[in-house]
């Protein structure tokens, strides 16, 4: 559990679900870690052993670690996080998934996550959809896990950057170039995507390219789509997605069901962009409610102060102040029965 513990420790998208809202008479949840390959996936699921309180820091969670897992709807529902982030900023979500009986997996996607960023960006979004079907094949294999699950129907959920997963998934089909154009376009209003981390000379280079129109050999070739899908996958649900690199044709031809949960106040992923250019290109897609005054990162789980005082000076970063935070395990929950009802 020494991967685990590190985990906890890392300030910028580390965030921990109980910190701020513990819900009261919650089920048991387990958490425990396993490899996929060589990827880090980090489980949380219901179970008998009691939850106890672990403080790393100025982080505090209530779970079972390493406890053994009971037997609850059979269900496998895979988390694919965002870009730089960590299975534990989506602890809450996941843990309101474990209540409703489903067991959650969120492999550390390669390149780009919490401590490796090196593949962040269009590498790393080829690569998720793989790492996907990897993990799902990984806790369908586990002594622990096999016996108690149905691999047929699997959810996937992907935040911001694991829109692109969650879409790909789908069917959906993105580009280079799609990026490269939108952000030619639209680089000074979608600034949040289209300089996403970067500061400097850095962002000044990126500006250079936009203003260019500059797109490499190869940037029209469509990824995602039928090469991403994996027939197990049955319902997905995205939250923020990332979704502006993606054609309208493939968007509309998506016939998984999908559901979007948008947040009004996003800086770094303008809804009309992305979330919303989603609900209006894709028949099968179903609104989760938007979550008014939210910000891009609100709907992780809450932010310590320690990390959230220094971040809200960057802008789109910090909680937004007129999030109302209550409303956070009444999305989460939506989410569970979107979940509920399709993977049936």
């Amino acid at each position: 559990m020494n991967t685990l513990r590190l985990h906890l420790g890392v300030a910028a998208l580390a965030l921990i679900g109980a910190l701020l809202h513990p819900a009261p008479a919650l089920a048991q949840t387990g958490m425990t870690e396993m490899k996929a390959g060589n990827l880090p996936v980090t489980l949380v699921y219901p179970t008998e052993a009691r939850n106890t309180a672990h403080a790393f820091g100025p982080f505090r969670i209530e779970a079972a670690l390493g406890a053994a897992p009971r037997r609850g709807n059979g269900r496998l529902v895979v988390l694919s996080h965002g870009s730089g982030g960590s299975a534990i900023a989506h602890f809450d979500l996941a843990r309101t998934l474990a209540d409703a009986g489903f067991v959650v997996a969120t492999p550390e996607h390669e390149g780009d996550n919490w401590r490796d960023k090196r593949l962040a960006g269009p590498e790393s979004w080829k690569r998720r959809p793989g790492e996907i079907t990897q993990t799902i094949d990984a806790v369908l294999k586990d002594a622990r896990f096999a016996p108690l699950l149905k691999g047929d129907r699997v959810g996937v959920h992907g935040m911001s950057a694991g829109g692109v997963t969650g879409l790909a998934l789908a069917g959906g089909e993105w580009s280079l170039a799609r990026l490269i154009s939108h952000c030619v376009t639209h680089a000074s209003t979608d600034a949040g995507f289209c300089f996403y981390d970067l500061r400097g000379a850095a962002r000044e280079e990126r500006a250079a390219v936009y203003a260019r129109g500059d797109a490499p050999p190869g940037a029209d070739a469509l990824q995602g789509g039928a090469a991403a899908r994996d027939p197990r996958v049955a319902a997905i649900a995205l939250t923020v997605p990332l979704a502006a690199v993606f054609t309208p044709e493939s968007l509309a031809r998506i016939q998984l069901p999908v559901g979007v949960m948008e947040a009004s106040a996003d800086k770094l992923l303008l809804p009309r962009f992305h979330s919303s250019y989603v609900l209006a290109g894709c028949a099968r897609c179903t609104s989760l409610g938007p979550l008014q005054g939210a910000g891009h990162f609100d709907v992780l789980s809450p932010w310590p102060e320690a990390i959230s005082k220094p971040l809200a000076q960057v802008p789109g970063w910090g909680p937004e102040p007129g999030f109302d935070r209550a409303a956070l395990p009444a999305s989460y929950r939506r989410i569970a029965a979107f979940f509920a009802k399709e993977l049936k």
